[in-house]
This record gives C-alpha cells, sequence and structure tokens, in this order.
C-alpha cells in the first residue's frame, strides 16, 4: 500500500505519529517539523493507513496503524528512531517500544489519554461529551466545515490558530475516502479486552527506552487530574503540564514542544 509523509532535515532519525480523530493526518505537525529539523534532525510525519494521503487497506483495526509503524521504517530503511506519538498513536508508540526496544531510541507522548490512570466517579467531561456526541453523528453523515471547526475548537485552546488555511486542509481530510474509513473504523466491533492484563499505563516504568510525556492542563476527559495522579504514582517518570493546552498538543504547545522534547533527544 502507498503512505504519504512528510520529510525535512537530516541526521538522527524522528517520526511523528498524529492521532485517530476524523480529519488526523501528518500535516498536524506541520509546524513541529522545521524548529527539530534546524535542530539537526531527520524529522518524518506519516499519514497512517485510512488516514490522510495514505491507502485506505482493508484491515482498519488498531493493531494493523501499528503494525504500519516498524513497515514505514523498514520501507524507509530505518534501523533506529525516535518517536513523537500524539493521542491515540501514543499508545502504540510504547507498545513497539515494549515489545523491541532495540529499535527505538527515545518515546515522547503527546496527549495520550489511554495511557493515564483512570478516576472513579468523575465521568468523561462536558468537553468530551460534545465531542463524541458530534462524531457519533458523522459516523453516518460526512461534515460539513463548521462540523470540522467545532472539532478543532473542542480540540484547541488557542482557536486563533484555526486559520482558513489550517480550517480548509482539516476539512479536506475529513471527507472523501477519510470519512469512508472512519465510518468502517466507527462501526467495526470491539474486540474484548483480555482480562487480568496490566493495564498499558502500569507499564510505562518497564520501557528501557526514555520516555517523555506532555500533557495539556486544559484538555479533555479529567486529562490534568489523571496525569497528577499518574506522576505522584509513579514520580520516576518524565511527566509534563503546559498550562492553555487542551488535546491538539502539537499546536496548542508548539513552543514547549520545542523547548522540552528537543533537549530530551540530544541528551
Amino acid at each position: 500500500m502507498k503512505l504519504r509523509y512528510l520529510e525535512l532535515g537530516e541526521g538522527p532519525s524522528v517520526i511523528f505519529l498524529h492521532g485517530g480523530s476524523i480529519g488526523s493526518s501528518a500535516d498536524v505537525f506541520r509546524r513541529n517539523l522545521p524548529p527539530f529539523a534546524a535542530a539537526g534532525f531527520r524529522t518524518l510525519a506519516f499519514d497512517l493507513p485510512g488516514f490522510g494521503g495514505s491507502d485506505n487497506p482493508a484491515d482498519l483495526s488498531a493493531a494493523f496503524r501499528r503494525a504500519a509503524i516498524p513497515g514505514f521504517m523498514d520501507a524507509l530503511g530505518l534501523k533506529k528512531v525516535a518517536i513523537v506519538g500524539h493521542s491515540q498513536a501514543g499508545g502504540p508508540a510504547v507498545q513497539l517500544a515494549l515489545q523491541t526496544p532495540e529499535r527505538y531510541s527515545h518515546i515522547v507522548v503527546l496527549g495520550t489519554g489511554s495511557l493515564l490512570p483512570p478516576l472513579e466517579g468523575t465521568g468523561e467531561g462536558k468537553d468530551m461529551a460534545a465531542q463524541q456526541r458530534l462524531e457519533r453523528r458523522m459516523a453516518h453523515t460526512e461534515p460539513t466545515i463548521d462540523d470540522t471547526r467545532k472539532l478543532l475548537e473542542a480540540n484547541l485552546y488557542h482557536h486563533e490558530l484555526i486559520t482558513p488555511d489550517e480550517l480548509a486542509l482539516r476539512h479536506s481530510q475529513s471527507i472523501g475516502k477519510n470519512f469512508e474509513a472512519f465510518v468502517a473504523r466507527s462501526s467495526a466491533p470491539e474486540k474484548p479486552k483480555a482480562a487480568g492484563g496490566t493495564p498499558l499505563w502500569r507499564r510505562l516504568v518497564d520501557l528501557q527506552v526514555p520516555l517523555y510525556l506532555i500533557y495539556g492542563k486544559n484538555d479533555r476527559a479529567n486529562a490534568f487530574e489523571r496525569a497528577t495522579r499518574l506522576g505522584k504514582e509513579y514520580p520516576q517518570l518524565d511527566l509534563h503540564i503546559v498550562d492553555h493546552c487542551k488535546h491538539l498538543v502539537p499546536w496548542d504547545a508548539a513552543d514547549a514542544i520545542v523547548d522540552q522534547v528537543i533537549p530530551f533527544l540530544k541528551r
């Protein structure tokens, strides 16, 4: 299959992985790649299968998308890389580093809720509930450009970043074949989770690869409280909270990512 990717710079390779929301693509990292390239890294961001300009595969499972990451590395002859995973991509990045640590130099997680401990009795939060209602409706009807704007506003603290060009680009990645893939993913039955397994957030301290986590203080689903709990339970984790930042961490916290992650990758 064909995978679309962006590339900039030379040096040690860093792969940026986007999340799983409708409209997600490598383009979410356009403002992040240039400073990393200027700092001496070969930066790559690719559209996962079923997203952006990449092909829609027959298998739209999370396992297939996870396997596409080392597949992409093999296609480009990359033996070892650092990974920056946003949202749903953070979990697969951690899983791969646990399985084959020799292939990954560093793991950076941006706003991945599945890597945070749950909080009992807190609910999902107003922002998360509103987004889920909108995405459930869009699972039946292709989103309008106003729908795309509402989703971006729900996930961005800095609404001024939603320029006409950014909105048009995000919307173009939310319709057509990408909408068809979103519908197929949304309607696929969930596989039951194995009982008694260790939650992935508890395995973060087992990583043999340096790990750096960044969460937005204003993110949905009680992310701030959950990240605070994670930090208290595992104080050895390199965990950071960015104020005035919601779920689209690569946009809201672009400066913090440069200031914090580049030195981390250079250690």
